[in-house]
């Protein structure tokens, strides 16, 4: 049986989960998440202790089928999401519908699912929010209020599990070297500069800062931001 500590990370096969799953790789045993079971496949291969854990987090049933196996587990992380951008006056129900439910239900019904497993070993929750959870700006509404109401539901889940000793820590970074936020500088007609940026890999750093935090001590909430890049 392994003896590393358990962590499940959302969004393992790419860009900042990517990032958190190799920082972790060499302390604890990962359940890689994600949808394409082949490429989390692969992935595992790569490190010293690691299976696929796939699953669409949309798909209810799927994601309670899956936590009901897991007896114990130390560490969850929580990096899959989704980000749109537009006028309020351009978006619908059907916008605002879905992109909650990947960045906010999602992550809460997963984290409930495995709350039992989390209490068991007086685990950690670590949610990987955004600045635009701290921020509001133009077009950024429906990303923004996602964000803004996965901060509350950490905060009110480390209230409540205060007394399991269940850990739950907020991660707000800046913007990331990613193919997402090419894809976001790109469309608002900006020029890509990755040095502008922080590195997928400084973000998982914090994430393991909150993860391996000694016992007594708690980081509720880490912002990180690029050195040298002003806003979000």
């Amino acid at each position: 049986m392994n003896s590393h500590p358990k962590a499940i990370i959302t969004g393992a096969s790419r860009g900042i989960g990517l990032a958190v799953a190799r920082s972790l790789a060499d302390s604890h045993h990962l359940l890689l998440g994600g949808r394409d079971y082949e490429a989390l496949s692969t992935l595992a291969a790569e490190f010293p202790s690691a299976v696929p854990w796939a699953c669409d987090l949309g798909d209810s049933t799927k994601v309670q089928e899956l936590a009901s196996g897991i007896d114990s587990v130390d560490v969850l992380v929580h990096c899959a999401g989704m980000y749109t951008r537009g006028l309020v006056a351009d978006r619908d129900r059907e916008d605002w519908r879905r992109e909650f439910e990947l960045n906010l239900f999602a992550p809460a019904e997963l984290t409930r699912f495995l709350l039992p497993a989390l209490r068991k070993s007086r685990g950690i929750v670590v949610f990987l929010n955004s600045g635009a959870g701290q921020f509001s700006y133009s077009k950024g509404a429906v990303y923004s209020g996602t964000k803004f109401a996965l901060k509350t539901l950490a905060d009110t889940l480390r209230l409540e599990e205060r007394e399991s000793g269940l850990r739950v820590t907020s991660i707000h970074p800046g913007r990331v070297d990613t193919d997402l936020v090419r894809t976001v500088v790109e469309a608002e007609g900006g020029t890509y500069d990755p040095t502008g940026y922080l590195r997928a890999e400084t973000v998982a750093e914090a994430v393991r800062l909150a993860v391996t935090a000694p016992a007594d001590a708690s980081f509720d909430s880490i912002t990180v931001r690029p050195a040298f890049q002003s806003g979000l």
